[in-house]
């Protein structure tokens, strides 16, 4: 069974992406949790939901970090507890990052490409926490020594 790496985008609207130890995207979405109450809540079934979880990259409040990280570290997980300031300097030109636009706009970029080299369907829409976790996700599996589908 392949190891699996799970990488969330925090908030209220959540980016899940999945990787596998080949370094490819296995599956992604948005999730609208709509309450902090419900997000908490969520983080076990997520987790519970990845098959041969090794590690989780979490990027967002502290605060909800921590939940996800002690229901990662109680299934026997590796965690990153990150923000933007982390991955986005190593995958992300700095004309990019300027402003936060800028960085979203070549997170969506970045992402579209590895759902792509992955073999998924194109997103009809992709939520810019959905292109983050991906992103996230990429940024994870290289700190794991996983291989990694770059971009364009």
């Amino acid at each position: 069974m392949r190891e699996h790496l799970l990488a969330v985008d925090l908030g209220l609207k959540t980016g899940l992406a999945v990787f596998d130890e080949g370094g490819r995207l296995v599956r992604y979405r948005s999730q609208n949790y709509g309450t902090v109450t419900r997000l908490k809540r969520a983080a076990w079934g997520e987790l519970a939901d990845v098959e041969a979880l090794v590690a989780v990259a979490v990027e967002g409040d502290a605060a909800l970090a921590r939940v996800w990280g002690k229901a990662a570290e109680k299934r026997g997980a590796r965690v990153f507890a990150i923000q933007a300031h982390t991955w986005r300097p190593e995958l992300l030109e700095e004309r990019e990052r300027r402003t936060g636009a800028l960085a979203k706009a070549a997170a969506d970029t970045l992402a579209r490409a590895i759902i792509e080299r992955s073999g998924l369907p194109r997103p009809k829409a992709l939520r810019h926490d959905a292109a983050e976790a991906i992103c996230i996700g990429l940024w994870a599996c290289r700190q794991l020594g996983w291989p990694s589908i770059d971009g364009p």
